[in-house]
């Protein structure tokens, strides 16, 4: 396969890389005066690398020797991700520009799109260490974005916990990679698929492990889902945002390509790792979150246990499954980044961040249309029909029924009731309990815009489009069959 066609189909992350080293230095020589421009060119460059997905990008398959692929799995993740990235530079400027001491920087839009051009890498990854150099790539923008906030002492203690136990994941996918190389002899997908077809090693069942507990990091799934709710507490909320959202689509398409593609033929050995992490995930992501305060907190806990309901669509290992799994993450962005931007919306009357459940009271009353949308959302993420959540949670169970797997999919039936309890306490506080004093008032036009679309996205009016994303989801998941 020529240059020119590998080189079209890695458009979007050169798209990403010169965008971003471009605006790296206009960020340098501009100062703070070229923070507003930088963020809406960061825009522009996540559309166009999103629009050079039409190409190449999509459809030219395996590319450098086997070391990048270009499919339509690749494709429909990045535009997840691309989705996520540019919201959360959005909303970012009036968060900043609330915070006495910590105005936003140049840099953050440049790390956002360093940490998308990782992320690109991760899901069209088709050898061990082109994985894990975007895995590092997207990391590393993810420990300076964590602390962004330099004179908060929450934010530097988020993004120190983040970094020390990120590069103890990092430590643990390298020594599964290495295992992994020993015993099959390549870092690419097929060999290892083939190695895995071949006669039972036990030291490439290590290696499994290992890969798998390393990605289980990056998915925030149980046991490895420690450092989630003080870094989604500590970070700045529109980091929390894309922490939320776009890393969490890239480590889950990670982890679906891994399975499938490298490690097919041992389904019936990482099933069990993956059938473990989803119910442990499920079931305390619901417990540990009925405790929670904080709204920042509890929807750290609200993502480890949707990762939980994602891991059931991949323990399925089949074409339906991967598809359920590719739906679901469709509606968790929309309703994650529609839950975050109402926590944006909260602040006291001196403009400072609110982050307790019960500032919330009394909300259908001040704000009556933030408190539907913030109802849709819960209602949404607790599974309730006919809201979109719904059939997601239906579309990983069904997977999981048709492949066999009767007794998990009843087990994450029951600990989607167990965790419909601390949304519905939400709803509870903000339609029922006493009024608190109500929020600053704000003119986020576009903010509110964007709560508006995920809302309408989520509700049954999304059942229009509910049917062409099927179909696109279906097309996917076939291109790792």
């Amino acid at each position: 396969m020529g240059w020119a066609l590998s080189l079209q189909a890695t458009l979007p992350e050169l798209v990403l890389s010169v965008g971003s080293l471009a605006l790296m230095l206009v960020a340098a020589w501009g100062g703070q005066g070229a923070t507003r421009a930088v963020g809406w060119t960061a825009i522009a460059v996540l559309i166009g690398a999103g629009i050079s997905l039409a190409g190449p990008a999509s459809s030219a398959g395996s590319v450098f020797g086997g070391l990048y692929r270009a499919d339509a799995f690749a494709a429909f993740a990045k535009v997840l991700i691309y989705i996520a990235a540019a919201v959360s530079i959005v909303i970012a400027p009036r968060f900043f520009d609330r915070n006495d001491g910590d105005a936003l920087h140049p840099e953050y839009p440049v790390l956002i799109l360093l940490s998308s051009a990782g992320m690109g890498m991760m899901v069209s990854a088709g050898d061990m260490l082109t994985l894990y150099v975007g895995l590092e790539l997207q990391s590393l923008a993810a420990y300076v974005l964590a602390s962004f906030m330099r004179r908060d002492q929450r934010s530097a203690e988020a993004g120190l916990k983040y970094f020390v136990l990120g590069a103890l994941a990092s430590g643990i996918l390298l020594y599964g990679i290495s295992l992994v190389y020993g015993f099959s002899g390549t870092t690419l997908f097929p060999g290892i698929a083939t190695a895995f077809a071949g006669a039972h090693s036990l030291g490439l069942t290590f290696g499994l492990v290992f890969v798998f507990a390393g990605l289980a990091f990056k998915m925030s799934a149980v046991p490895f889902h420690m450092w989630t709710p003080d870094v989604y507490e500590g970070a700045p909320t529109p980091v929390t945002t894309f922490f939320a959202s776009a890393p969490k689509v890239a480590a889950v398409a990670l982890g679906v390509r891994v399975a499938i593609e490298a490690m097919g033929p041992a389904v019936d050995q990482w099933r069990q790792i993956v059938i473990f992490a989803s119910l442990a995930s499920i079931i305390f992501g619901a417990v540990a979150a009925v405790g929670q305060r904080n709204i920042k907190r509890l929807l750290a806990y609200s993502s480890i246990n949707n990762v939980g309901f994602l891991l059931v669509g991949l323990a399925a290992g089949t074409a339906e499954g991967v598809a359920s799994v590719l739906l679901y993450l469709t509606i968790y962005v929309a309703m994650t980044l529609g839950g975050f931007l109402v926590v944006l919306q909260m602040r006291d009357g001196d403009g400072r961040p609110v982050e307790s459940i019960e500032s919330m009271a009394g909300l259908s009353q001040n704000s009556p249309g933030l408190a539907a949308a913030m109802a849709i959302f819960m209602f949404s993420l607790a599974g309730i029909p006919p809201l979109l959540g719904f059939f997601a949670k239906l579309a990983v169970f069904q997977a999981a029924v048709n492949a066999g797997l009767y007794p998990l999919a009843v087990v994450g039936f029951v600990g989607s009731v167990i965790g419909a309890f601390y949304y519905l306490r939400v709803i509870k506080v903000m339609y029922f309990d006493p009024a608190a004093p109500a929020y600053q008032r704000s003119n986020a036009v576009v903010e509110y815009a964007i709560i508006a679309v995920m809302a309408v996205f989520i509700s049954p009016l999304g059942w229009f489009a509910l049917r062409l994303i099927g179909l696109w989801t279906a097309a996917a998941a076939k291109a790792l069959f």
